[in-house]
């Protein structure tokens, strides 16, 4: 427990300064994409490297590992699909087009828009949005807080005392979540939001994931029980959204930076190196029996010869 106790603080610390970051350093449109695309790379990794196999060793089921990483994917996509948090961006004080040749056309698309006049709809609009931004995004950092408990635990469970345990998830959640709060204080920015509102949001914001790691415990226990298959479901579906959340990071990129290609393909490289680099440190491995955890499919009676067949 100290050891999540220590992560918890750190992720609650990234969170505050993703809030304050604005406000801290000046940021531009290619550092956060930049930075995006590395995260989304990491998190890409950790989730098919990582979480992944270490779901399906505790179902011994490929199906099984499959339906609820597809759930948890899902989940993540309609939530961003109906709330529209997920916003990586920086406001800037008038918009900034960027032209990008393609195929011999000239596209262009604006960042910002703050130096419009904004209607009674706009404004309202904009305050809709960063409350659908908020909900949206401390319910991925409440499953962002289950799935580092589930991570840490499995690492327990096979046996390991000493180390960092869940490592992997644990660096994602941690780089990831100054992008997430950095969404909110843009929209609310840009929406209006007094300064002393959006630090109040900030700070509730980032007691998310410690949320997210009482309601596992809290669940742990009763469902473990009942369904032996509760920590392989919690792996799977946040591998899911992690998938989720990568896709929608780094796929917009194809189209609208080809400007940064360069840039942006070695950030993810990066990032996907990271997560392999992780695997050895991790106490856990993939190829070794390391889940004390019999299989979750049962051998069939008739598989087993009878003793008067052997005798």
């Amino acid at each position: 427990m100290a050891l999540l106790a220590v992560y918890c603080g750190l992720i609650l610390l990234a969170s505050l300064v993703g809030g304050w970051l604005p406000l801290m350093v000046r940021l531009t449109h290619t550092r956060v994409q930049v930075a995006t695309s590395f995260v989304g790379g990491l998190m890409l990794g950790v989730g098919v490297l990582h979480l992944v196999p270490h779901a399906w060793e505790q179902f011994r089921s490929v199906d099984l590992t499959m339906r609820w990483l597809l759930g948890g994917f899902l989940t993540m996509f309609f939530v961003q699909r109906y709330l529209h948090f997920h916003h990586h961006d920086v406001p800037e004080d008038a918009p900034e087009t960027h032209r990008h040749n393609e195929r011999g056309a000239d596209f262009g698309h604006t960042h910002g828009g703050a130096g419009r006049n904004l209607t009674l709809a706009d404004k309202s609009a904009r305050h809709l949005s960063w409350i659908g931004a908020a909900f949206g995004l401390t319910l991925h950092t409440l499953l962002d807080g289950v799935a580092l408990a589930a991570s840490v635990e499995l690492d327990r469970h096979a046996g390991h005392t000493h180390g960092l345990l869940g490592l992997g998830t644990f660096l994602v959640i941690f780089l990831h979540k100054p992008f997430d709060a950095l969404a909110v204080g843009t929209l609310m920015a840009i929406g209006g939001s007094r300064s002393l509102l959006r630090h109040w949001v900030n700070g509730l914001f980032a007691l998310a994931n410690p949320a997210g790691l009482l309601l596992f415990y809290l669940g742990a226990g009763r469902f473990s029980q009942v369904a032996p298959h509760f920590l392989g479901a919690v792996l799977a579906f946040a591998a899911g959204t992690f998938l989720s959340i990568a896709t929608s990071d780094l796929l917009p990129e194809l189209q609208f930076h080809a400007h940064d290609r360069g840039k942006l393909s070695l950030a993810l490289l990066a990032g996907i190196g990271i997560s392999v680099l992780i695997g050895s440190i991790e106490p856990t491995g993939h190829d070794g029996n390391t889940n004390p955890q019999p299989p979750a499919t049962p051998i069939r009676r008739e598989a087993i010869p009878h003793q008067s067949a052997i005798d």
